[in-house]
């Protein structure tokens, strides 16, 4: 019989052709065609580094999309963080609807990292939980990078993570095509090493099952449809896609490519010399520790690294298989770890979008992951090897990223540096829209001086909505909670507000639930509200970094999409950040008004679908004041509780009794406060 062997990494030639496509009701407007034209020029130049200064709402986004239309070219767009990369990742699907479009951010709905706290003799360890509709769409990024040429992957940071390499995971796929001959004991085999697990009754993504002389795979990349592979004695018959649910047939496929079910999969011969590898490793660590009288440290080591050696010889895996990392992909110590660039096409371009917020992450990641591993490693928890399961440095993603754009409204010194101060700059929006005016006031008086002007903003057919920034947390809460005893509709958001809630918020502000939202950095969010009528930014003139020039043009910018849009700087005295960031906003204002004079433009606020999804009760970013219960309502929760508290009594549940006693006080102390 023969077996089907492992394909051949396939060369540039071997991929995709299919040409993108973008679709769009519009046509490049105001600076956008200078735009593109100058940093397709450089990119065809062979610039290394390039930045598109562009205002808020300018259309950075449509920039970017009619690049990589004009130079017919794979990209990767990297964002700081998952809201503003999921934004992205729908802007771009709806430009590329006939290409791929792929989502790669990190697959942990919960991460804990493995960790070791050497004061109080605490280890912790690694606990997560990993988002299946995320890993998914990560295997078909990976898919798409090595499969086509027409692929766009919007990624967070967590790009220059460490996955497995492009030729381990090639090199373990498996072509599969009608007529080839092969047992079906050793297909199932094959299944099994590329981490498919076999479930004959609960089929979904990363399982496969048999029945007789059919073999259902539900391969990693896939949402929806499963493959059919149906055998005649040793021969593949067909090869079907089918919707596992209803198992209708979607087509008849003929050949397939199977890849693994995990980044981090490895050929038997690559884990036999990983085991000598870390063997020997673990022989040096031992004596090394032995020789310093580190006995408890040593004994740990050695029992956690021989049950690791067992698991991977039984299995081909083990938990934290990632820290052998070195051995696995075959690297010298200290070398780069295996990351998504490795996966771009090599005429691959990258875009990093808010480059002065991404491009600082980026150096920050290594060092943090540094100093937690060492003390691992030190400690007798993992060998030193685990040091390099790790990101990338900032050195080492400067040298091996591929032609760049940076796109900001605000580029920082590393942008600066690296294109001479020379921006593709994008002032002028298509809608014609100007920068907001600026007004600066008195901060003695700022909170009943912002109310004010939020009931004027927010009163009529046509009110708008307003975005208040902060300095802290509590200051937040505070405000939230005098505007909702003013009648303001009004929430909060701060880093305690989780990402689901975070989407929520924004909806319900744009549909008018609430009219205010409070923050501390609402930038980071990427806020897009084209209802904002009004920002405001308390103590403005308190230097730092939230204050900064880069922060106030970015929050000036809020107000930038509607127009009658304004701000209100709430400030004492004129700080040097303040001066700079209302030149550069007057100056924005100075071009956008001569260009609509002299073409007539009347500006037009921006229009914008806003999205009915819901994933909360609908208290997201309420304070504890303006979301509890009130009047009759408490009353009713009140007696509610005291019959769950006497019940969990009966059933002996103390503890829960416990927990509702303490929470009837609270709505009795409540009672007592509403008279």
């Amino acid at each position: 019989m023969v077996v089907i062997p492992n394909p051949p990494i396939p060369t540039h030639s071997m991929k995709s052709s299919k040409p993108f496509e973008l679709v769009s009701k519009f046509s490049p407007a105001g600076d956008q065609p200078t735009a593109i034209k100058q940093l397709c020029d450089g990119l065809l130049e062979n610039q290394q580094t390039q930045a598109l200064l562009g205002a808020t709402g300018t259309g950075k986004t449509f920039t970017m999309a009619n690049i990589i239309q004009n130079l017919q070219r794979p990209a990767i767009i990297m964002a700081h963080n998952k809201i503003l990369a999921a934004q992205l990742y729908e802007e771009f699907k709806n430009f590329f609807p006939f290409n791929a479009v792929e989502y790669f951010v990190s697959y942990y709905d919960y991460y804990q990292p493995e960790a070791y706290v050497a004061r109080s003799d605490t280890y912790i360890a690694k606990e997560a939980t990993i988002n299946e509709t995320i890993d998914r769409m990560r295997h078909s990024a990976t898919r798409s990078m090595l499969e086509r040429n027409d692929v766009i992957v919007v990624s967070s940071v967590s790009c220059i993570y460490g996955i497995g390499s492009p030729d381990a995971y090639l090199s373990m796929s498996q072509m599969l095509k009608a007529g080839d001959v092969i047992k079906q004991k050793d297909l199932i085999n094959r299944f099994v090493e590329l981490q498919y697990k076999r479930n004959d009754i609960d089929f979904k993504r990363g399982y496969f099952r048999v029945r007789g002389d059919i073999l259902d795979i539900f391969p990693a990349h896939s949402d929806e449809n499963a493959w059919r592979i149906s055998m005649w004695g040793d021969e593949i018959e067909t090869i079907k896609e089918f919707d596992p649910l209803t198992g209708k047939m979607v087509d008849n496929l003929g050949a397939v490519k199977l890849y693994a079910n995990s980044h981090y999969v490895t050929p038997g011969p690559t884990i036999r010399t990983a085991i000598e590898g870390i063997r020997q490793e673990l022989l040096e660590t031992l004596q090394i520790m032995r020789a310093n009288d580190q006995l408890v440290e040593a004994q740990r080591l050695e029992q956690r690294t021989t049950y690791d050696i067992e698991m991977l010889q039984t299995t081909g895996s083990c938990q934290g298989i990632e820290n052998y990392s070195r051995y696995l992909t075959g690297r010298p110590s200290g070398s780069p770890p295996p990351t998504l660039f490795e996966y771009l096409p090599d005429n691959g371009l990258l875009f990093v979008d808010e480059s002065h917020v991404t491009v600082p992450q980026i150096g920050a990641m290594y060092k943090g992951d540094r100093s937690r591993k060492n003390t691992l490693s030190e400690h007798g928890f993992r060998l030193p090897s685990c040091r390099d399961n790790r990101p990338l440095k900032f050195e080492e993603w400067d040298a091996m990223r591929p032609q760049t754009v940076c796109v900001s409204a605000t580029p920082s010194k590393w942008e600066f540096a690296q294109t001479e101060g020379v921006f593709a700059e994008q002032v002028i929006r298509p809608t014609g829209l100007i920068d907001p005016p600026i007004d600066v006031r008195p901060a003695t008086n700022q909170v009943d001086d912002l109310l004010y002007e939020i009931r004027n903003v927010t009163k009529g057919k046509e009110k708008g909505r307003v975005l208040v920034t902060t300095l802290t947390k509590k200051s937040a809460e505070q405000l939230t909670d005098f505007l909702y005893s003013k009648k303001i509709k009004v929430r909060y958001m701060h880093s305690d507000t989780d990402t689901m809630e975070r989407i929520d918020i924004m909806n319900d502000l744009r549909a008018g639930i609430f009219d205010v939202l409070v923050g501390i950095n609402l930038l980071r969010e990427g806020l897009d509200v084209p209802e904002c009528k009004l920002v405001a930014i308390l103590d403005a003139d308190k230097e730092g970094f939230l204050r900064s020039t880069t922060a106030l043009v970015q929050t000036i910018g809020r107000a930038a999409r509607n127009a009658d849009g304004k701000v209100i700087l709430y400030a004492d005295k004129m700080t040097n950040s303040m001066n700079a960031a209302i030149d550069e906003t007057d100056r924005r204002r100075e071009i956008q008004v001569a260009y609509n004079t002299k073409h007539g433009i009347t500006p037009e606020t921006i229009k914008k679908a806003i999205s009915e999804k819901r994933t909360t009760d609908g208290t997201a970013g309420m304070s504890e004041l303006s979301k509890r219960p009130r009047g009759d309502d408490l009353k009713k929760v009140i007696k509610d509780v005291e019959k769950e508290m006497h019940k969990a009594a009966d059933d002996l549940d103390f503890e829960k009794a416990a927990a509702l006693r303490d929470k009837l006080k609270e709505y009795k102390k409540y009672l007592i406060i509403d008279g």
